[in-house]
């Protein structure tokens, strides 16, 4: 069973050349922290329109993913510790392969929700000096993922994520992935995900508007910041 090795949080301040506000330099905390209905207590987000909410209350991104980023862009003082991604949970032993949209966890006194995965935007090239972090996070699908809060409750390091219930198995968090960002006119795909009731409506509405136009939304404003 995958047990919590970090929580971490993070306020809000400025990011990169444009010195955007931002809350992605996460920090890790010690002892009981409550989480509530839009996140840990003491974290903040910079962008309220498109970070944070209830369906974006806690992001968890593998710790085993790092090494591949060490590989792929070279040592960064970001990737020495978790926090590099703006993560709140970091663990070892479950990935996008394995988490799908809908299960259900149950960590101490909280019950969460796997909703979405994450969409990675330009503030990932700021925080790793990288011109296309953005982009090459999201070739991968190693993005990491949102939970929604079900019952609001004190959680901490060494805690078990305790699977409760599956609403849709097969639904992957890379299954996800590959039908937004790999497979994006495969029209059985988007079909599917469009009627997924527990997925967020932002990810449901890419999938309706692609059915209905057959065209893929442009990435360059969330990619690029441009």
């Amino acid at each position: 069973m995958t047990t919590i090795d970090q929580i971490l949080t993070g306020k809000v301040a400025p990011l990169g050349l444009k010195a955007a506000p931002s809350g992605i330099d996460k920090y890790p905390v010690t002892g009981r922290i409550f989480l509530g209905r839009e996140g840990l207590t003491g974290d903040a987000q910079g962008d309220r329109k498109h970070h944070g909410g209830p369906d974006k209350a806690l992001h968890h991104y593998a710790f085993e993913h790092y090494a591949h980023w060490i590989d792929v862009i070279g040592p960064r003082d970001v990737l020495v510790r978790p926090g590099a991604f703006g993560e709140n949970l970091s663990t070892r032993g479950l990935t996008e392969n394995e988490a799908a949209i809908g299960d259900i966890f149950r960590i101490g006194q909280a019950v969460v929700q796997v909703s979405q995965g994450r969409q990675p935007c330009w503030k990932l090239n700021a925080r790793f000096d990288v011109p296309d972090m953005a982009l090459l996070v999201q070739r991968t699908g190693l993005t990491g993922w949102y939970y929604r809060v079900i019952e609001e409750g004190f959680i901490e390091v060494g805690d078990a994520l305790a699977l409760e219930d599956r609403v849709s198995p097969e639904w992957t968090i890379r299954r996800a992935w590959r039908t937004l960002y790999v497979d994006t006119m495969n029209l059985g795909e988007l079909a599917e995900m469009a009627s997924l009731a527990h997925l967020p409506d932002s990810w449901r509405g890419y999938a309706r508007k692609r059915l209905e136009t057959r065209q893929v939304e442009n990435w360059s404003r969330r990619l690029q910041g441009t």
